[in-house]
């Protein structure tokens, strides 16, 4: 038997609670620790829709990269989604962990590497350490075995995040070797990016008028929220399937991107 607090236990291993970002909410958000498992399911978002993907697979965990409560509840009156993923999960006993900002922030097995690993980047490091601690921060910096031309990444990027489009500033680098990327909203690494040395810097949640702040000296490419971290399933599956083998681990089979393209 595998209780919930073994699994919690074994993730806060590779990405300990106390890396994650002061206004997360990382961690156990309902359930009970000492439940036995019966099943995890690994998702990016945990919605509705994957509470009942859990239920009709009969797991009773759902592990997902992003929390489904950021902020206090004062009421569940099935108002808003989060009332209603919170209730219908109480209802049907299934537990919600989120590890979010800690997996960001670690070098090894975090999502910035899981990036860097699509893209064959070697040489990584951290774009900005926390504190003194050189294997935890945020962002990621690594190099191309080969330098590409600028379009020749960009194809390069699309084939191997499996994109469809992404947006981006001038190319104002004929040649990429030296590659940035945080996954979500990583506009607040810009700055260390450049210094870095980066010519690129992929991440996402840019707003029109930050894209100026590339100002000719690297190219911001913003391949959506989704995009750049759909592939911590990938990393939290291999994971939990490798390391517990007294129950079953499910890859979501859901799209939660809330973001259409026409």
């Amino acid at each position: 038997m595998t209780r919930v607090k073994e699994v919690i236990a074994f993730l806060h291993t590779i990405a300990p609670n106390q890396y994650q970002e002061d206004y997360d909410n990382a961690g156990l958000i309902v359930g009970n620790e000492n439940d036995v498992i019966k099943g995890v399911l690994i998702s990016l978002d945990c919605t509705e829709a994957i509470v009942d993907e859990a239920i009709s697979l009969g797991v009773n965990m759902i592990v997902s990269h992003h929390p489904i409560v950021f902020k206090g509840l004062k009421r569940f009156t099935s108002s808003s989604y989060v009332e209603r993923v919170v209730m219908k999960a109480i209802r049907h006993d299934i537990n919600l962990f989120a590890i979010h900002t800690n997996l960001d922030n670690v070098a090894i097995n975090g999502v910035n590497s899981k990036i860097c690993e699509l893209l064959e980047l070697t040489n990584l490091q951290i774009l900005r350490p926390k504190n003194t601690l050189v294997n935890v921060g945020a962002g990621m910096i690594g190099k191309l075995e080969h330098a590409m031309t600028t379009i020749e990444f960009f194809e390069h990027l699309k084939t191997k995040m499996f994109l469809k489009t992404f947006k981006h500033t001038a190319v104002c680098h004929k040649n990429i070797e030296d590659v940035a990327v945080c996954g979500g909203a990583g506009g607040f690494l810009l700055q260390d990016a450049i210094q870095a040395g980066a010519q690129i810097f992929i991440t996402s949640d840019y707003k029109y008028h930050e894209f100026f702040d590339a100002d000719g000296q690297i190219i911001i490419a913003d391949i959506g929220h989704f995009e750049s971290e759909r592939y911590t399933i990938d990393l939290l599956y291999t994971l939990i399937s490798n390391n517990f083998t007294n129950f079953a681990a499910h890859y979501t089979k859901m799209d939660t991107n809330p973001v259409n393209y026409y």
